[in-house]
């Protein structure tokens, strides 16, 4: 394991692959997304990055397919729109997954 990938709109895909990133996925709907994270799953990609929309459109199929894994990780950014105003804290939730303590403020 040792690929970044990349889950988003045209344009986020488009900069990060001009960026370097080879493998990208340009999703319009949730199954494209869904079929997107299953397929890089099976290649066994260990970083992720998908943007905060499309996460949030298929957030329990994520949960279900990594669960409490560390590999791969899976990093939400904000599209060109800007980021959303969410409950939960994407990295947050990573670093206890990878060190096991929740950081607290």
């Amino acid at each position: 394991m040792s690929s970044v990938a990349v889950i988003g709109d045209i344009d986020t895909v488009t900069g990060f692959k001009l960026g370097g990133i080879k493998k990208g996925f340009d999703v319009g709907s949730d199954e494209e997304a869904k079929n997107a994270l299953d397929q890089l799953l099976e290649e066994e990609i260990s970083i992720i990055i998908i943007s905060e929309k499309i996460a949030k459109g298929i957030r329990e199929h994520i949960n279900k397919r990594i669960g409490s894994n560390v590999l791969p990780m899976i990093i939400e950014i904000p599209d060109k729109s800007g980021s959303l105003d969410t409950d939960s804290d994407p990295m947050g939730d990573l670093i206890k997954r990878v060190i096991g303590v929740e950081m607290v403020k």
